[in-house]
Order: structure tokens, then sequence, then C-alpha cells
């Protein structure tokens, strides 16, 4: 399957150059390409791209902005966040947002490309030290008031709270498998129907509902 892609930055060699390398992959191919927030939220539209790799800082409308404005409407559209910026408040607000994942430009492109993979097939791209960050921003934000004591939530059975508790540290699906002594396709499965249970709508959430349940603190 071919991964459709809009690229959303407001620098010309940025997006030139992720074209190219992406040209040299078959299974990803750019729909489009905008230069601003708005032209952004316009492009998704019109194209349908199944991720927009969305710049933070873009001159009027922000990625926050678009991502937000994407992610409004029933929409098949995932947002891969790419910036130069890791500190709190952006990682916060884009996956507040609605985005799927955040990376950092500085990173391998060949991670890049793997993390345009993993949004488009419905996975959310968090690790751990960006989790870590989230979930200290969450607590600092109004009204996020920490459950006192772990909490039992209706159908969890205790396996899943396990992997719940996992997923809310950071860990991937192959690390879950690792800690538990479980198969990753096992794993990949206890997530799959702790996001129908909790009706969430991807790993970015599983983390927050960990934290709400008292399942993970955040670091001091």
């Amino acid at each position: 399957m071919t991964v459709r892609v809009v690229l959303a930055d407001d620098q010309p060699l940025v997006r030139s150059g992720l074209r190219v390398i992406m040209a040299d992959h078959p299974d990803l191919e750019v729909v489009g390409e905008a230069a601003t927030g708005t032209e952004a939220v316009q492009l998704a539209r019109d194209t349908g791209p199944d991720v927009v790799v969305m710049d933070i800082r873009m001159p009027g409308m922000d990625g926050i902005e678009a991502t937000r404005r994407i992610m409004a409407g029933p929409t098949a559209t995932r947002v891969l966040v790419l910036t130069t910026f890791d500190e709190d408040d952006h990682v916060y607000g884009a996956l507040l947002a609605g985005a799927s994942g955040f990376v950092v430009k500085d990173m391998a492109l060949d991670d890049i490309l793997a993390a345009i993979r993993v949004v488009a097939a419905g996975d959310a791209l968090i690790a751990p030290g960006v989790t870590r960050r989230l979930i200290a921003e969450f607590v600092r934000r109004p009204g996020a008031a920490p459950a006192r004591s772990p909490r039992p939530v209706e159908g969890i059975t205790g396996r899943e709270r396990e992997v719940l508790t996992l997923v809310g540290r950071g860990r991937s699906n192959t690390e879950i498998a690792e800690d538990l002594f479980i198969t990753v396709s096992t794993a990949k499965s206890h997530v799959s129907r702790l996001l129908a249970k909790l009706g969430a709508r991807d790993r970015v959430q599983l983390v927050i509902t960990a934290y709400e349940m008292g399942l993970v603190t955040p670091p001091r």
C-alpha cells in the first residue's frame, strides 16, 4: 500500500529534501506541499492524504492550529509533527491538537520515513523522553488533577492493566513483550483492545489515561 503524504514546512529546502528522499521509496508518495498552516489545512481537505508531515513554526497559522483544524472533523488523515523545536509546550500542544507523532528535524532521514510509516499504519510515535515530558506538562495544566491511587476501569483485565502501565511509561510493543514475556503480536493485540475498550484514538491518549488512572506518575 502506498502512503500518500503532504509536506507542510515553510522552508522549501526541507520540503524538497524530503520529496527527493521519498522518491526513492515506492511505498511513499508526496501528493502536495504547503508553506503555511492555511495551505496545509486546505491541501489535507483537497487531497485526503494518509499523513501530513507538519512543521510547527510557519507564517500565519502555525502547525499546531493547522493540526487542530485538520483533526477537528471526521478524517482518516493523521499528522506527524516535524520540527527543530522539542520544548514541552510544542510537544504538548501538538499532541493535544491531535497529532499522532512528534519528531525533530535532526533525526536520521530513515527514522523520519519510518515515523511516517508508523503513523500511517495507525500507531502513534512517542519516544519515552517525549512521553515523560508530555505527562509532566499534562500535570502542570489547569484541571489536570492526578488520581491519588490506581483506580479500576470496568472491562480491563489484569494483563491489560499491566500493558497500559507500560504504554504510559513510553514502552514500545517490543519492549512490552520483553517485559511481560509475551510475543510482540500478543502485545499489539492487548494495545488494540485497550484502544477499543477505552475509546482512545491512539497511544497518546493511552498515555494520558494511564496517568489519570494513577498507573504512572510524572517525573519529579
